[in-house]
């Protein structure tokens, strides 16, 4: 049960100032000036702004299909909010839940609309499928349809190759980046393989998704275009069932996506040594549970090697300054997690919080 008090008091140690401070929550909103007759429902320990799943579908029910409705999708978000995430972005629903943006029980929404994707080469009813003349408008639709994101599929198994490939050709899918830039919203891209992730980052994309085919170049250019990266690596570890579907009818798809599941830990270790946004998502919705984004961020350090001081950043306050949520500021928004030992030494820390705070009230 959530209780709402006039205002709430927390002290600790809050990250990733390091510094000993006593905070006051006032409704939704921090400030750091002392409120009397404030409830104290922290005192000690490690404090972070909550985390983040910069990738997951809220939509999209276990097993891999459109949501049975909104209170699925709430009760999605519920999970994850229990695991200490207070912000989500949505990469994509295939059904539509603004209602939930205000939601006080809910995370904070950052969302897209459907995927876009190309036709007869998805998952069946996810996705809102068009070819490439439509892709433009159709692109410029679903940017109306989210908060500020649009998804795009850049590629996927073409059955006729035998193997990954773009989606759509390389110049329609520049078009649907331009076009989705021009409606106010920022281009989230799916992709896996090589030929269209050079092509997309070199199209303005602001995030590529899992980035398996990503190479040194591209990498580069995407430091050097500040162009984040959500890995997935919880995703990126089922390629080996996918590859054993696959083997009999996909030979070529098969090996293809073993070779890019055992090189990506040296990908995400490459693109954080360049200084390349990485943000933290596990790709919930589907074939993953919800609640993972603690996981997610311990494979980054003991896979990728990212230092964990970076993947708190991915997995926090950055990727909350990257989403336009404030953190733990004068006038930020109230939401906080307490963790006992300091996440920095432990990050198995994220597994377990002693306290959280969404929308200044306390729902553990």
């Amino acid at each position: 049960m959530t209780r709402t008090p006039d205002a709430l008091h927390v002290r600790g140690v809050l990250l990733p100032d390091d510094t000993s401070r006593d905070l006051w929550l006032v409704g939704d909103r921090v400030t750091f000036e002392p409120v009397p007759g404030a409830e104290t429902v922290a005192a000690g320990g490690f404090v972070l702004p909550g985390l983040v799943d910069a990738h997951c579908h809220l939509g999209i029910a276990p097993g891999g299909h459109p949501s049975a409705g909104v209170e699925a999708a709430r009760g999605l978000a519920l999970v994850d909010r229990d695991a200490g995430v207070l912000a989500i972005r949505d990469a994509g629903s295939p059904i539509p839940y603004a209602m939930l943006d205000d939601d006080p029980d809910v995370p904070r929404l950052a969302r897209a609309g459907r995927h876009v994707a190309p036709p007869k080469r998805y998952l069946r009813d996810i996705g809102v499928e068009v070819g490439a003349a439509s892709l433009a408008e159709e692109v410029t639709r679903q940017a109306g349809l989210g908060n500020g994101w649009v998804k795009l599929v850049g590629d996927w198994i073409d059955r006729g190759v035998g193997d990954l490939a773009p989606a759509w050709d390389l110049e329609s899918m520049a078009g649907a980046v331009a076009a989705a830039h021009a409606a106010g919203a920022r281009v989230a891209v799916h992709t896996f393989a090589e030929e269209s992730v050079a092509a997309l980052v070199r199209a303005g994309v602001d995030s590529v998704e899992h980035g398996t085919g990503l190479s040194e170049d591209d990498i580069a250019e995407m430091a050097r275009r500040g162009t984040a990266l959500v890995p997935t690596m919880i995703n990126i570890a089922t390629f080996g069932g996918i590859a054993s579907a696959a083997e009999a009818k996909f030979p070529t798809y098969a090996r293809h996506m073993l070779a890019l599941r055992d090189r990506f830990p040296s990908v995400v270790r490459q693109a954080h040594e360049a200084g390349v946004p990485i943000y933290v998502g596990s790709d919930a919705g589907g074939g993953i549970a919800h609640g993972l984004a603690a996981e997610e961020m311990l494979l980054l350090h003991r896979e990728a090697g990212i230092p964990a001081e970076d993947v708190l950043r991915a997995g926090s306050w950055g990727a909350r300054a990257w989403l336009g949520f404030p953190g733990l500021v004068e006038g930020g928004l109230a939401d906080l997690v307490v963790y006992d030992g300091d996440p920095r030494h432990d990050l198995t820390e994220l597994l377990r919080p002693r306290r959280i705070v969404l929308r200044g009230r306390v729902v553990l």
